[in-house]
């Protein structure tokens, strides 16, 4: 199984620049197109937050259209620039997003079994799980002692960015912690929100985080409350699962690049 993660899109709406400079819509459109082109191609796609930059239903309108071409499931969870209702009203036909409340679910029928997590705070820019959250977490887990792959906004530890480590996962990573530890199958952990590949050993299994489609947090290890970005190359992740060795994991850059070329002269 592969599964493609594209994370913090952050669209305006159709013509509109983030930050009057970045043509995210323009970084998406790419990368869909690099995700139909994938040989192998991916079996379902992730989107794991900051969909849009303002939760407005013009930037859904916009994201809908953009996604429009893939060529395999998409499943979407919110980020702190989303909203839950927009996403809901927008996306009728994702019939796996509850029609109330926290968009958590879990996809059944796949080599993997898949369960988001909604770690929206509203109105702020730091995530939390609260106790219903976790409480079904907690029974999904239950469930079944398949592969499972929890995919989620906000990464659960600290990745050395100082103003992203303030404004993480703030309320309920201590329990998500002891959940995912207790269950020997959670095979990965999923999150965007830092707009960079980053990977740690966490709880007992593997967490991570994906480049941003459009524009990176700039790699700053300072211990500064500072945040700025740079345009280093759009990415997505690849996750190929394989029975027997578990979930590998690759950065597929998006664009145009020279090669492929052999490493040596025959």
């Amino acid at each position: 199984m592969l599964i493609a993660q594209i994370t913090d899109m952050h669209l305006k709406g159709e013509g509109e620049l983030l930050f009057g400079r970045v043509d995210t819509t323009g970084f998406l459109e790419r990368a869909v197109a690099h995700v139909n082109a994938l040989d192998p191609r991916p079996d379902v796609v992730l989107a794991t937050g900051d969909l849009v930059n303002d939760g407005g239903a013009e930037q859904y309108a916009n994201l809908k259209r953009a996604l429009a071409p893939l060529e395999m499931p998409v499943f979407l969870i919110p980020g702190n620039h989303d909203a839950r209702d927009a996403m809901r009203q927008a996306f009728p036909e994702h019939r796996y997003l509850p029609a109330a409340g926290f968009l958590q679910y879990a996809v059944e029928g796949l080599p993997v079994r898949l369960i988001a997590l909604d770690t929206l705070a509203e109105g702020k820019g730091h995530g939390e799980l609260c106790d219903e959250r976790l409480d079904w977490l907690e029974a999904r887990l239950a469930e079944s002692d398949r592969p499972t792959l929890l995919f989620m906004h906000h990464p659960p530890f600290k990745c050395g960015i100082g103003y992203l480590d303030r404004e993480g996962l703030n309320k309920g990573g201590q329990r998500l912690s002891e959940l995912v530890r207790a269950h020997g199958n959670v095979e990965r952990v999923m999150a965007g929100h830092v707009h960079r590949p980053i990977q740690v050993r966490w709880a007992g299994t593997l967490a991570s985080t994906a480049s941003s489609t459009a524009h990176q947090a700039t790699l700053d290890l300072r211990p500064v409350e500072t945040l700025s970005m740079m345009m280093e190359p759009p990415a997505i992740a690849l996750h190929l699962w394989r029975e027997g060795t578990g979930l590998i994991t690759h950065t597929s850059y998006v664009g145009n690049y020279d090669g492929p070329k052999p490493f040596r002269q025959l």
